[in-house]
């Protein structure tokens, strides 16, 4: 699947060598270096593509849009995955309930997505990959599973499964996965809860324990499916799908860790226990290594609107291409947002668009001189706090502030510097994504 184009990024002066940037492992609750080495690999996962893009989403990618510009900052080789799960059961009901055939309403969110990403200046994944594109290689993972017994297979009801039924759907079975439960760290009854509040199935008849999470679904009437070999055919579950794109997609060999992998706080869990947990079980350390997994779980908090968690179930969503057909400068909506610490909840209002334009005006007007403040400090302050667990809100201050001398009629230009707003313009692009 091709991604969107990559914006131009400029590059700045100086190497902030001093600045490791750090980031909140949702696991731990610890700020933790993002990345120790000289290379970085993030995994964050993507949309199910039945109504794309809300400012939700846009919240998500573009808190991991700032992770990936910081490190290149800091001269990093960064690898960066992501996925597209085109197809799922939300995605085949609000099919149905349109009238719409599944594969158009997925290509079709799919292409608004990226022309929303591109919009808003983010840099896209080098690998992105949809579920269906994943169908042979997930078939394969969910085989080898089955083989060596961290998966089994759980009977159908009548009317599924086509002509196989008897191979019944897979589940993995968590007991093969010792470490299951240090991702989100929840006790069983906050774990069955979310489970079954988040797409889970924990009253399924036949399961070993109530917990162990769907690996490949089989055929049902109505349903797409796909030849999956020896499991029949059907189509993956939802955490496999992640787990086999981030392994192939980093190129992950047994016992390998990547850095960072990412997405909305409700995708804690069940979906980043589990999909880890997965891993786990396809690329085991040897010799008792650690198994493959990610050494940090960064997580964008929530947004709401209306009183309400923005999602689209709810229907209260507040949808970037509509804001961008009202005629609202993309820059914006992204300093809308930007405005907002990437792991706070928060709510879109009435405010949120004006603020946004109101900062992007000034900001321009700043950086419309040939002359200006030096651009020094506040490239290293933004530098700082980006490195502090991607603190928008702390960078956005030091711009602002350098706007505003910069704009003050009674300041002393004595002291200006030839070329200093060009600077500023190429740091709040390079490192926040706003083209001035």
């Amino acid at each position: 699947m091709h991604a969107w184009p990559t914006p131009q990024v400029p590059e700045l002066p100086g190497f902030p060598a001093a600045h490791p940037v750090r980031v909140h492992d949702s696991s731990t609750g610890e700020l933790v270096e993002a990345a120790p080495g000289p290379g970085a690999r993030l995994y964050a996962c993507g949309i199910t593509p039945y109504d794309a893009t809300h400012i939700g989403h846009a919240n998500t990618y573009v808190a991991f849009d700032l992770l990936v510009r910081a490190w290149r900052d800091a001269g990093k080789d960064v690898a960066y995955t992501s996925n597209v799960t085109d197809v799922d059961d939300p995605l085949l009901e609000r099919a149905e309930a349109t009238g719409v055939d599944w594969r158009e309403l997925a290509a079709s969110q799919t292409a608004l997505f990226r022309e929303d990403m591109t919009a808003l200046g983010v840099i896209p994944p080098q690998t992105w990959t949809g579920a269906v594109e994943s169908v042979p290689d997930v078939a394969r993972a969910v085989a080898a599973m089955l083989e060596s017994g961290a998966a089994y297979r759980v009977p159908l009801e009548p009317g599924a499964g086509g002509p196989t039924p008897e191979l019944g759907d897979v589940y993995a079975d968590l007991t093969a996965d010792p470490r299951f439960g240090t991702v989100a760290r929840l006790d069983r009854e906050q774990a069955l809860a979310y489970f079954a509040e988040r797409g889970g199935d924990p009253d399924r008849e036949g399961k070993k324990d109530p917990l162990d999470p769907l690996l490949w679904r089989r055929e049902r009437p109505g349903e797409p499916a796909w030849d999956g070999g020896p499991l029949g055919t059907g189509r993956p579950g939802w955490h496999i799908e992640c787990a086999v794109i981030a392994r192939d997609g980093l190129g992950l060999a047994a016992g390998e860790r990547f850095d960072v992998q990412g997405g909305g706080f409700d995708l804690l869990f069940p979906h980043h226990e589990m999909s880890t947990s997965h891993l786990r079980v396809l690329c085991p350390g040897t010799e008792g290594a650690e198994p493959a997994g990610a050494r940090t779980h960064v997580h964008a908090g929530l947004v709401g609107y209306e009183g309400e968690k923005m999602s689209k179930s709810l229907g209260n969503l507040v949808l970037v291409s509509r804001l961008r057909e009202e005629g609202h400068d993309p820059m914006a909506i992204r300093l809308a947002l930007l405005a907002h610490h990437y792991r706070t909840e928060w709510e879109w209002d009435e405010t949120s668009m004006p603020e946004g334009e109101a900062r992007l005006v000034r900001w321009r007007d700043a950086v419309s001189g040939n002359g200006g403040p030096s651009a020094d400090a506040t490239l290293a302050a933004v530098r700082a706090a980006l490195a502090n667990d991607l603190d928008a809100p702390a960078a956005l201050a030091a711009v602002d502030a350098w706007a505003d001398l910069s704009l003050d009629p009674a300041r002393d230009t004595s002291a200006d510097e030839e070329g200093a707003p060009g600077i500023m313009a190429r740091t709040v692009n390079a490192l926040l994504g706003v083209r001035l």
